[in-house]
């Protein structure tokens, strides 16, 4: 029988890239994986983390190496390519640092002596391997677990695309579930069977066949089958095939799967078993603080009770394949699933390979869940694709859009656009259906710009099922009671998110909305908010300690579970008389109590109340909403505490070292303002396209480009500018300014 040993424990790492080992390091530096060699440096900023080869060594003992006729070591996640050597020997390299992969050992290991096993990462720079340009930190090392898989010479398959050697495809006609199981072996001989046997989540059997082993393929029907059924009802059954010779097992293999059926209107939005389901949830990235993406079973475990509790009943797993018991925990809990590549912000001709072996990776491995509807075929490919590379992009995605239709007959392929993707650019009509990174009253514009702008495409494409892929702000512990775009307060990203809650979630044709992002993330390349090197659009923080109060906002239109949340538990010290203070709730009606005195009775079907609170010395608050309860505190302060305000940590530049003069330009003004001036416009450009290209900062130069990018100040947009490869020095930004010091505004 198949036996499987854990090689995560005692792996000696060097950053000498020099040569490959060929003995155990003296002195050594141990790890247990997952690890990572970037889980400080990759969310520090600076965009300094090391990106390279390094080395991992393991000494396997004779007496722990399984006595099997095979042996296939197993990794779940080496980022961003691996060379494997045993022994010595090569035995594999891997492109792709997020997809299981396996290598066949049995004759380096031999059946002598201990094993020496080496595996070189590499996270460095590429032309052949995505991701290389994105906003977040591509972390290196061996940070999935590592094992030492035994198996009899007649076995399930281990080596297609690192898959499990089985496929289970239910599909259903009316109440019947037509169930096709189909295996792949190696080395079958001739009077070896199968048995395949499906069982419900109570583990009777439904169905039962043994046969011989060249018919790998078990297709029966599952009368009444119980359908998987989303957050209401995550059924599961088991479909199991056994490797028989004279009745023994030799091999087995199993793969839970669920019966459902769906449908992707674009009027309609998402139908899930034939009823209307419309899609609301969250992005997520798999990194955390001090931790970075070697995450332990724990990490993945909380993340999933956090989206539960957020009442979410989708996730975009963005932007990259995600550890496999994400999917199982996604497939238990009823999560409709987004599953995607990282092929991202740039095409690179020399990586179309690429792309399509890690589209084979992602299906072939993940095929079995249920919880997965869509294969995403890119994101915001269009940012940073040249014009001379146009062609070989729209030819790659059709590739890629007809190897998904090849292997999976029952899912639909997806992109993400970023908002300056033409609408009617030829990309937008590859894919099954489409969605929007909009980010409308943070990069740019305003929240209410949003809804109009899905309403014009929907009108355009109307047989096109529209959804919005990503949109947020970001929000550290920064407050104020007048909160505007680019403040990074806790209060704007609450308003944002209650602007665009109400702008989505009463558009029925949207297919699905993702917020981005459900936890803060590593980006080590962003210097933004004070707090350098990470990504803080996060509804809850990098490290999973705190809610942020937009959190509470989708849970009280998402969740069921009753509650009520006092918003700006953080926010105690204010200046004013009379204060704003929100609060959201599930329930109809919320009742505001300070120092015991009600402040009435408030009835709204949106879920958002807000009471203006008298202010003086300190006030106790109470909010009542049914048998639910939360409580505050605020206090009157004749100074505002500076201790609220945003702090650029290490800021090229801030806003009171740019000199400004009366009726003239200067870096603290409007993208909008500068560009009404001519000789404004040119210095903008000049900026943002150092090249002479026809994009700025990545972006081509449009009329949505420039209704995004109108919003913000020059100074913020030059403090982004590190994200698309353009770093300006102080002394730079000085002459910048004192050029537009010479403009007179418009």
């Amino acid at each position: 029988m198949r036996e499987t040993i854990s090689l995560n424990r005692k792996w000696a790492f060097t950053m000498d890239a020099s040569r490959v080992p060929e003995a155990m390091p003296s002195p050594a530096y141990f790890v247990n994986l997952p690890h990572t060699f970037n889980a400080i440096d990759g969310q520090d900023g600076g965009n300094d983390y090391h990106r390279g080869l390094c080395y991992y060594v393991k000494q396997l003992p004779r007496e722990e190496i399984p006595q099997a006729e095979r042996l296939y070591l197993e990794f779940k996640g080496a980022n961003a390519s691996a060379d494997v050597y045993v022994n010595g020997r090569h035995v594999c390299h891997h492109d792709g640092g997020y997809s299981t992969f396996r290598a066949e050992v049995t004759q380096a290991i031999g059946r002598e002596g201990d094993a020496l096993i080496v595996v070189g990462v590499d996270n460095g720079a590429s032309d052949t391997v995505y991701p290389q340009m994105a906003d977040f930190t591509f972390y290196g090392g061996l940070y999935r677990d590592v094992s030492l898989i035994g198996v009899p010479r007649s076995h399930f398959d281990l080596c297609c695309y690192g898959g499990p050697g089985i496929a289970v495809t239910p599909v259903m006609h009316g109440e019947d579930a037509r169930v096709k199981t189909e295996v792949w072996l190696t080395d079958a001989r001739e009077g070896q069977q199968l048995r395949f046997t499906l069982r419900d989540a109570q583990g009777k059997i439904v169905a039962q066949k043994t046969c011989p082993a060249r018919e790998t393929v078990f297709e029966t029907e599952i009368a009444h089958a119980h359908l998987w059924h989303g957050r209401k009802d995550p059924y599961l059954y088991t479909a199991e095939a056994d490797l028989l010779a004279e009745g023994k097992a030799l091999d087995s293999v199993r793969a839970r799967f669920g019966c459902r059926s769906f449908e992707i209107d674009p009027q309609r939005g998402f139908f899930l078993n034939g009823e209307a389901y419309p899609l609301r949830g969250v992005s997520r990235h798999q990194d955390r603080w001090g931790i970075g993406n070697a995450l332990l079973p724990e990490h993945h475990r909380e993340d999933m009770d956090l989206i539960c509790e957020l009442g979410a009943n989708t996730i975009r797993l963005a932007h990259y394949q995600h550890d496999q018991l994400f999917y199982d925990l996604c497939d238990e809990r009823g999560m409709v699933v987004w599953a995607e590549i990282p092929y991202i912000s740039k095409h690179m001709p020399g990586g179309e390979a690429n792309t399509l072996s890690q589209m084979k990776e992602l299906i072939i491995q993940n095929y079995n869940h249920p919880s997965i509807v869509v294969w995403g075929l890119s994101n915001e490919i269009t940012m940073n694709t040249g014009a001379s590379e146009r062609n070989s992009m729209l030819a790659n995605h059709k590739k890629l859009n007809d190897l998904c239709h090849s292997m999976d007959r029952t899912r639909k392929t997806v992109m993400a656009y970023v908002s300056m993707c033409d609408k009617n650019d030829p990309i937008v009509q590859i894919p099954d259906v489409v969605s929007y990174n909009h980010y409308f009253g943070w990069y740019g514009g305003d929240t209410s710009m949003n809804g109009p702008w899905l309403d014009d495409f929907h009108k355009t494409f109307p047989k096109i099922p529209l959804g919005v892929s990503e949109y947020g702000c970001e929000a550290l512990n920064w407050h104020t009671s007048d909160p505007t775009a680019g403040d990074y307060t806790e209060e704007y990203q609450a308003y944002y998110h209650e602007e665009l809650i109400k702008q989505l979630f009463t558009r029925p044709y949207l297919w699905a909305t993702h917020v981005w992002n459900m936890f803060d993330f590593g980006a080590d390349a962003r210097a933004e908010g004070g707090e350098n090197g990470q990504n803080h659009k996060g509804l809850v923080t990098f490290d999973r300690t705190y809610k942020k109060d937009a959190f509470y906002a989708y849970k009280a239109w998402l969740s069921e579970d009753p509650f009520v949340h006092l918003c700006g538990k953080r926010y105690v010290e204010r200046v004013e008389p009379v204060t704003k203070v929100t609060v959201y709730s599930n329930q109809p009606e919320v009742e505001l109590f300070a120092d015991g005195k009600s402040l009435g009775r408030q009835r709204s079907d949106l879920h958002f109340f807000y009471f203006d609170v008298p202010n003086e010395g300190e006030t106790h608050l109470l909010a009542v909403a049914g048998d639910c309860r939360d409580e505050s505190v605020i206090r009157r302060v004749e100074v505002f505490n500076e201790a609220y305000r945003l702090r650029e940590r290490g800021a090229v530049l801030n806003w009171f070292d740019v000199t400004q003069r009366d009726g003239h330009l200067s870096l603290t003004d409007k993208m909008s303002d500068i560009m009404r001036s001519p000789e404004g416009a040119r210095l903008i450009r000049e900026t943002l396209t150092p090249r002479g290209d026809e994009k700025a900062a990545g972006f081509e130069i449009n009329e949505d480009t420039m209704k995004m990018m109108g919003g913000f100040t020059m100074l913020r947009l030059t403090g982004m500018l590190g994200m698309a490869g353009i770093k300006l020095s102080k002394e730079e930004l000085l002459a910048l300014n004192e050029k537009l010091n010479q403009i007179e505004k418009v």
